[in-house]
């Protein structure tokens, strides 16, 4: 196993996710030295590294360095001192400088450029953008919903990055959770010291959120369990909306789903535009791929039924579609030599997939589940055979392809086996009637998609 590799790999992977600042202070001279059971030993600069990368960052390494390798390792940091005398020194007594964020906790790499826009997205791509051109006045608030993994906080900083970037408005990016850690601390110390004694907790708080041009909460469902958080958040929405302040939200649920928060938020929720995503469909995960594997500077080195292995695996999820691409290529770093093969990349995402379906196209997919699901070849189904049994199931699959995934008549009767247009059109208005008078066939098809879309 090539330490060195692995290592580099795991810098990648974490630099734009940190400020430069941090990333060159307390990673850029740190070394993966050996890899022993559970145990990876990292060697640092100096003893301020090693008591900052233990005590701030440890947690957030751990979890990084399983999403390339594989595997879970404690990580142990030593100096080069250390190594070299065999010895440990102690750091509980030195002192570690405040990690500062940035005031408006953007990621700078999540912006508009490298957003990737397909039809499941690009409304809310539009209207994200509308936004940024002129927050407070269009769209207030934005509500974007949608199951995780899709793209919600990378457009939510997108459009944070482009109003920094092109206003001296202020921005402010928090999660849910952050704001109910603020507001408990408040109130904590509301309790603690007593009435009358906690004004500045409070004042600091209220600067922190209702001084801004630009609130963007992440993952708003989190309030649902915050009874007397939602209270503030309800005065602080209603600060900054009177004052023609753009607040931007995210849910992993339409703002009518959150039965938990109240009715009075959910009404202001509504205000202004309400917005999904969907799951990326074939081309976009593609597309994503090709985006991901120019990054890595393996255009060239990256073959394209591997692509389309991960393409047609990972479709409900971009977050695990790129984990998927970057946790390969670490496993032919590691492997043999960095040469990716589909062979190596099965290995690599071995239980990562909860099916895998090798097919190139949404038409293919369809086609191997309608066989599996009726029990006949493929080749039946592409086939002229005429009989009950294989005509049935040729006409679900074209209904499927047509109605659910609105593929083009004649593309579809290609891959059918060079049938004419005519053809698809009949079994389409046919399964059409069918369904209207059959509930057992309309279950099926149903289930059929499913299966496809999980």
């Amino acid at each position: 196993m090539d330490t060195n590799k692995l290592w580099t790999s795991f810098l990648d992977s974490i630099k734009h996710e940190l400020s430069p600042i941090a990333f060159d202070t307390w990673f850029s001279e740190s070394k993966l030295v050996e890899l022993k059971g559970d145990t990876a030993k990292v060697v640092v600069p100096m003893h301020i590294h090693k008591k900052n990368l233990k005590e701030n960052y440890n947690s957030f390494i751990e979890e990084k360095f399983t999403d390339i390798s594989g595997s879970n390792f404690k990580f142990e940091y030593y100096t080069e001192e250390e190594i070299e005398k065999n010895i440990e020194i102690e750091t509980d007594e030195l002192g570690v400088p405040a990690i500062v964020p940035f005031e408006n906790n953007l990621i700078s790499k999540y912006n508009f450029d490298t957003f990737i826009v397909g039809d499941s997205n690009k409304f809310a791509h539009a209207t994200a953008l509308a936004v940024a051109e002129n927050p407070g006045t269009m769209y207030n608030p934005l509500f974007i919903y949608s199951n995780s993994g899709l793209g919600k906080t990378h457009l939510m900083h997108s459009i944070g990055n482009y109003i920094v970037k092109n206003s001296k408005k202020k921005v402010l990016y928090v999660t849910c959770d952050d704001f109910i850690d603020d507001f408990t601390h408040t109130s904590r110390h509301n309790k603690k010291g007593g009435k009358g004694n906690n004004f500045d907790n409070v004042d600091n708080f209220k600067e922190k959120y209702r001084s801004v041009d630009v609130l963007i909460i992440d993952d708003i469902q989190y309030l649902s369990n915050a009874i007397q958080t939602q209270q503030e958040f309800f005065n602080t929405f209603n600060d900054l909306y009177q004052n023609n302040k753009q607040i931007i939200i995210s849910s992993d649920r339409s703002p009518d789903d959150l039965k938990l928060l109240e009715d009075r938020l959910k009404t202001r929720f509504n205000w202004g535009l309400t917005t999904s995503m969907s799951p990326p469909d074939y081309n976009l995960r593609m597309e994503i791929i090709n985006n991901k594997i120019i990054g890595h500077n393996l255009a060239n080195d990256f073959p394209s039924d591997v692509k389309e292995y991960i393409a047609n695996n990972c479709t409900t999820d971009i977050r695990k579609l790129e984990g998927s691409i970057t946790r390969v290529i670490a496993f032919a770093a590691m492997m043999n030599g960095g040469n990716v093969t589909l062979e190596l990349a099965i290995e690599a995402l071995k239980g990562s997939f909860k099916v895998q379906i090798s097919s190139k196209n949404k038409i293919d997919q369809v086609i191997n589940v309608v066989s599996t699901h009726y029990n006949i070849p493929v080749a039946d189904i592409k086939s002229q055979k005429r009989q009950a049994n294989i005509a049935i199931p040729r006409q679900v699959a074209m209904y499927i392809c047509r109605v659910h995934f609105d593929e083009p008549l004649s593309k579809i009767g290609i891959e059918f086996g060079g049938k004419k247009h005519t053809t698809v059109m009949h079994s389409v208005n046919k399964i059409t009637k069918e369904i209207k008078k059959d509930a057992e066939l309309d279950k099926a098809i149903h289930k059929i998609v499913k299966e496809i879309n999980t």
